[in-house]
């Protein structure tokens, strides 16, 4: 029996033993590729062998019954090989033309909706939420399963001008955002801070570093120590939350989603640039966000009617321009979508070391 080599530490693993051998035989020699119909390609290699991929739609959150059901109908109606993509799509990979359409059929058949490729809408990627994140001030994955249905349509096929991303995130870290249109939970009130627990639970020169802005240091409250936060500075991005529970952020009514779009991932022609608030304060209304879904519908629907063919979101914006987004989506326009922020030069330390 040969010896097993030991694992490697760093780095992603081999890829070829995963891929299918259609894949593995062909790799780097392929001619072109098409799209037959909404969540189908097609790739031709040199050689004159075909791979046929079907993507169908997934929920992030996975229990072990659907990954099994997943599997087995890849060992049934496919040749065994799948992947996910990086928003929880799922793609099988078949050699065979005439295995496609029962492959089809088996997975709408589950509940598994086929689309999410070419100018369509894309399953939403998000941030962990309630059940993995210790700092979410909503349920990024909630949002995404109650947008998705409201989307299905534009999952399913092929209308919009171009390909179109969502993301959702839990907190304003926004570790998942970056999309055609990011709808981010936006905390608008400093941490309350219960005093009586900082000193039995939080290390405090971590949280004063932790603190982006310099906005917290620490403090003697009631004899014993404690932290303080600078309000002025403080930006509520809830960075103190995670190595410090007693500085509580997440209120019920002062907890809000904003929405932004554009960035440097919404582009195909255009300069890379940074996403933009276009609207905020929208509640945070489990389990269905009605007013976030009502939102980003309407983007949707004025950039479907508006843009040019193969337009991303951020060049559609760029041609027609921000006031002309404004009118024609009917959001408000308010001080809070002006940037009016000078840099750290007026708010924050000049120098690298920190000082209180």
């Amino acid at each position: 029996m040969a010896e097993m080599r030991s694992p490697i530490e760093s780095g992603v693993p081999d890829p070829m033993p995963y891929m299918h051998p259609v894949m593995v035989k062909n790799y780097g020699k392929w001619a072109y590729h098409d799209h037959p119909k909404p969540g189908v390609l097609r790739h031709r290699a040199e050689s004159g062998d075909e791979i046929w991929t079907v993507k169908a739609g997934t929920q992030r959150q996975m229990d072990v019954y659907t990954i099994r059901t997943l599997c087995d109908i890849a060992d049934q109606f496919a040749d065994g090989h799948v992947r996910f993509t990086a928003r929880s799509n799922i793609e099988y990979m078949v050699a065979d033309e005439n295995k496609v359409e029962p492959l089809i059929k088996a997975l709408n058949d589950h509940g598994f909706p086929i689309g999410g490729t070419a100018n369509s809408v894309s399953m939403i990627a998000h941030t962990q939420g309630f059940l993995h994140c210790d700092i979410p001030g909503t349920d990024a994955s909630g949002t995404a399963k109650a947008l998705m249905d409201e989307l299905y349509e534009e999952f399913i096929k092929c209308e919009m001008p171009n390909r179109v991303k969502l993301s959702t995130s839990c907190c304003e870290i926004n570790c998942g955002g970056q999309a055609d249109i990011a709808i981010i939970m936006q905390h608008t009130k400093p941490p309350k801070i219960n005093h009586d627990l900082v000193a039995n639970v939080c290390e405090r020169p971590t949280v004063v570093a932790r603190c982006p802005v310099a906005a917290i240091r620490p403090a003697l409250v009631n004899g014993k120590p404690s932290l303080e936060v600078d309000e002025k500075k403080c930006i509520c991005c809830g960075a103190c939350y995670p190595p410090c529970p007693p500085m509580q952020i997440n209120d019920p009514e002062h907890s809000k989603i904003a929405i932004w779009v554009g960035g440097k991932n919404s582009n195909a022609r255009s300069r890379p640039t940074f996403h933009k608030l276009v609207t905020s304060g929208l509640p945070n209304n489990a389990p269905r966000w009605p007013e976030v879904a009502a939102v980003v519908k309407n983007i949707l629907s004025v950039y479907k009617a508006d843009a040019q063919p193969w337009e991303r979101m951020a060049d559609w914006i760029e041609r027609i321009g921000w006031p002309r987004f404004f009118e024609k989506t009917g959001l408000p326009f308010t001080k809070y979508h002006i940037d009016d922020w000078r840099g750290s030069r007026a708010t924050l330390n000049a120098s690298a070391h920190i000082r209180f």
